[in-house]
């Protein structure tokens, strides 16, 4: 059975809608801050699970808005953030992508350690290392088309990266929330802006940039400013997607919402600095979060959870150990290294999200904590430009490192 544009778009607002309905009715959801995408969209996988197993019905979804929903939410992060910002959070820029970077290493160390204790090709430590869980389904599936061909000639290479990437997805929005909320309860952390909860609307409220973190307390919007702020998204998503074309097969070959990032960036400063046009935060943040909340929803009711029942014990046992090791690291290596305050425990939330394979959902980690405890504005100008820019650079480096390495033992 397949749905068209109309369905599939159907099917991911009830998918939302089912989250939230839990979440306000089961306390433990709530409690750990398991995002409404998350919670929605696992129980849809595995409807459809049980239908094609048990009753043989494929149901496909017109998966055809999931890149722009992407690309817009990463264009609106771009917006939000402007170069002054950006130069003031240098020092804590270098110091979160050095969190980042141990865990890289970490990640394909314990990978290839197990799969040389249980006797595996140690290929599949690297698939279920940094390669799927740091890097998700675009670098899996693009490094097991390397493993497939010579040298390597292993197999079940893409097979091994789908299972891992989806595995990391789910536990990545799973882990992320009860890991933030235990550092923030046992530290007793506060954010270091003060909520105001009988909000009132005032016009220098515009200038106030922690409402991208606090997207549920909105200024009223208007058609025109609605235009203008949808123009501003569609522009570095045109250019964005022209540039990936163009740059394709070349040494600067990056995801295209990395380019959609940076393209938002440039533009929101370009015309912050000729004074033509000031964006309004509060609005591009509406666009942004309800574009991520859509595109998780499609990214998980649409994960096959086949690929995760079809897995062999000794990946199983790869996944199981990284979920561990994310969970550690976050809460006693990158939390006491950003800082041991309201922001760290933020961005530990952060780096459990993209450090199993998803940058959406780190960000989607991050907004739920933020909406429950309050806002850190740090979280969401550091985490996407290591999680969706630096990280991958990086991360070739270390995989092509630990290739380098392990092809004496395979």
């Amino acid at each position: 059975m397949e749905l068209n544009f109309y369905a599939t778009l159907v099917c991911m607002v009830v998918v939302l809608l089912i989250g939230r309905f839990i979440i306000k009715r089961l306390a433990f959801f709530h409690k750990y801050n398991i995002p409404e995408p998350v919670v929605g969209g696992i129980i849809a996988a595995i409807v459809l699970f049980i239908l094609n197993a048990k009753f043989n019905i494929q149901i496909k979804f017109d998966e055809s808005m999931k890149d722009p929903l992407m690309f817009a939410f990463f264009t609106s992060i771009g917006l939000s953030a402007d170069f002054a910002s950006l130069k003031k959070q240098g020092k804590i820029l270098v110091t979160f992508l050095f969190c980042v970077t141990i865990l890289l290493f970490a990640q394909n160390i314990l990978g290839v350690l197990l799969s040389q204790v249980m006797g595996v090709n140690p290929l599949l430590g690297l698939l279920g290392g940094s390669i799927t869980m740091s890097g998700g389904h675009g670098t899996g599936v693009a490094w097991a088309d390397v493993f497939i061909k010579e040298p390597y000639l292993f197999s079940p290479a893409k097979e091994f990266a789908l299972a891992s990437a989806t595995f990391g997805l789910i536990m990545g929005g799973i882990i992320g929330g009860p890991v933030a909320r235990y550092l923030i309860e046992k530290n007793n952390l506060k954010p270091n802006i003060i909520e105001n909860k009988d909000y009132e609307i005032k016009d220098d409220d515009y200038e106030d940039e922690s409402f991208f973190e606090m997207p549920k307390k909105q200024k009223l919007i208007t058609s025109d400013t609605f235009i203008e702020s949808l123009a501003l998204i569609a522009i570095p998503l045109l250019i964005g997607t022209q540039i990936t074309k163009i740059l394709k097969d070349s040494a600067f070959t990056l995801p295209t919402f990395v380019w959609c990032l940076f393209i938002g960036v440039l533009l929101r400063n370009i015309l912050q600095g000729l004074k033509v046009h000031k964006v309004f935060d509060r609005e591009v943040s509406v666009i942004g979060n309800v574009s991520l909340s859509l595109f998780l929803a499609l990214a998980l009711m649409t994960i096959n959870l086949s690929q995760l029942a079809t897995l062999a014990v000794p990946i199983l046992v790869i996944l199981i150990a990284q979920v561990a090791l994310m969970i550690l690291f976050a809460a006693f290596i990158t939390f006491k290294i950003m800082g041991k305050n309201y922001d760290a425990a933020v961005l530990s939330a952060g780096h459990c999200g993209f450090g199993l394979g998803a940058m959406p959902t780190a960000m989607v980690n991050i907004q739920t904590i933020t909406n429950h405890y309050g806002p850190s504005h740090l979280a969401f100008v550091v985490v996407p430009l290591v999680g969706a820019f630096f990280i991958d650079l990086i991360n070739a480096l270390v995989i092509q490192g630990f290739l380098y390495f392990i092809r004496f033992f395979i």
